[in-house]
């Protein structure tokens, strides 16, 4: 009996046990693709590379790769995509297209990038196909295929590169697991927020206006701090300001 190994694997990051993800290129034309696919996948964290009667790796696909020559290093390679999936025992194929079908081409009926986080089954090893770049995936290679996706893009040039379309697909894919990584981004509080708003009403009250303008200025005011997702350190900044600006309305006042 052959018993696949559903490979799994822990994310530190992300603090949860991810599936075994392969991001595949079928025949690909130009060595320096390769090294962008590997570049596009290191930003979302992919790390198995799968080239599919691949052109030459070459100086090109090194250089392009910059800091994820360790992807390159570490593919495989395999003559078909039957090949490959039944190797790795393969349990959800993603195919992509430029082209999608309808009813005149069942075969490649697609979903759009964002309907595809709730179309793949995460419960086992998973396979993301590129096509070639010229061609892209035939026919027969999207029948393989458990789901197959496509980028809505212009009529005058809809065909995308390669690495263009890899980076929306894995970016729509895991953008619930991503967050900026970035100091000090804890949003103020109410506070916080409250405590601009008395200052913005004192310099207001300074103006002159009439106090229907007053109240208005002020509304608008607390309406567009409403919708803003203020961080603490901007509201600290823009209190300072605030501060600055209140202090010449005095001394302008007093003049």
């Amino acid at each position: 009996m052959n018993v696949q190994i559903k490979r799994i694997y822990y994310d530190s990051r992300r603090m949860k046990w991810i599936p075994m993800i392969y991001v595949v290129f079928t025949e690909p034309e130009s060595p320096g693709n390769i090294g962008f696919l590997a570049r596009t996948m290191k930003n979302f964290g992919l790390t198995n590379l799968v080239l599919i009667n691949p052109c030459p790796i070459e100086n090109e696909t090194w250089f392009q790769a910059m800091h994820a020559k360790d992807i390159i290093r570490e593919r495989k390679t395999y003559s078909s995509l039957e090949e490959f999936r039944d190797s790795e025992g393969i349990d959800f194929l993603v195919g992509t297209t430029g082209v999608a079908g309808g009813s005149h081409n069942v075969t490649r009926i697609a979903v759009k990038p964002e309907q595809l986080r709730e179309s793949v089954n995460f419960n086992g090893n998973i396979a993301i196909i590129f096509g070639r770049e010229g061609n892209g995936l035939t026919n027969k290679e999207i029948e393989l295929c458990d789901v197959v996706v496509s980028i809505p893009t212009h009529e005058a040039y809809p065909i995308m590169n390669v690495t263009h379309a890899a980076a929306i697909i894995f970016y729509e894919l895991f953008k619930k697991d991503l967050t900026f990584h970035v100091e000090d981004s804890q949003l103020a509080s109410k506070i916080e927020k409250e405590s601009l708003i008395y200052t913005m009403d004192q310099i207001i009250d300074k103006l002159g206006y009439p106090p229907h303008k007053c109240r208005n200025a002020s509304t608008v005011f607390r309406r567009v701090l409403g919708r803003s997702f203020i961080s603490a350190r901007e509201a600290h900044t823009l209190k300072g300001t605030l501060r600055r600006i209140k202090q010449r309305v005095n001394a302008y006042k007093n003049e």
